[in-house]
């Protein structure tokens, strides 16, 4: 063999150890990913329940799951509790119930509409009002600004130049 053909088999054998090294890292990155699958009840029924209650709770450290969806010590023990209350033979109001009087309304993923959650419903609505009083405030100064602005003759015939002209030299 020359040396440029033994040059390259180095290489093609130096690429080839590098992708079987790269796929063994990855293979094992995913089985420390991993995770354990959800306990399932006996009863499907019950499960069933449960998974519906679950999408109706907040996950308290996740905040945007519903302890349905969250992978959360706390969501998972409240699952659990869930699935608790419903074998005791609770109905849906009353494990929703128990859980507000515990976490407050912050736990419901709906919270409802009453006195306390005023600024939660309505907070969206009146920053956009308010973003939009600024909006119209800043467009009426500016235009008042704009209109106070005086020009010159001579900034006057540049402007009328750069108009008339075809091709908009700025010269």
């Amino acid at each position: 063999m020359n040396r440029l053909s033994l040059l390259a088999f180095n290489q093609t054998v130096l690429r080839f150890t590098g992708v079987i090294l790269a796929s063994l890292a990855f293979s094992q990155a995913n089985a420390v990913f991993a995770q354990d699958a959800k306990p399932v009840a006996q009863d499907p029924v019950l499960e069933k329940k449960v998974l519906a209650l679950s999408n109706e709770l907040r996950c308290l450290v996740c905040q945007n799951q519903t302890i349905a969806d969250s992978n959360a010590e706390l969501a998972v023990d409240l699952r659990n509790q869930v699935r608790k209350q419903i074998s005791e033979g609770k109905s849906d109001q009353e494990i929703l119930s128990y859980m507000v009087e515990r976490y407050g309304d912050f736990v419901l993923y709906r919270p409802p509409f009453n006195y306390k959650t005023i600024l939660l419903w309505a907070g969206p609505f009146l920053l956009l009002l308010i973003a939009m009083l600024i909006l119209v405030q800043q467009i009426r100064a500016r235009h008042k600004h704009l209109a106070a602005e005086e020009f010159d003759q001579t900034d006057l015939t540049r402007a009328r130049k750069l108009l008339d002209s075809p091709s908009g030299d700025r010269s």
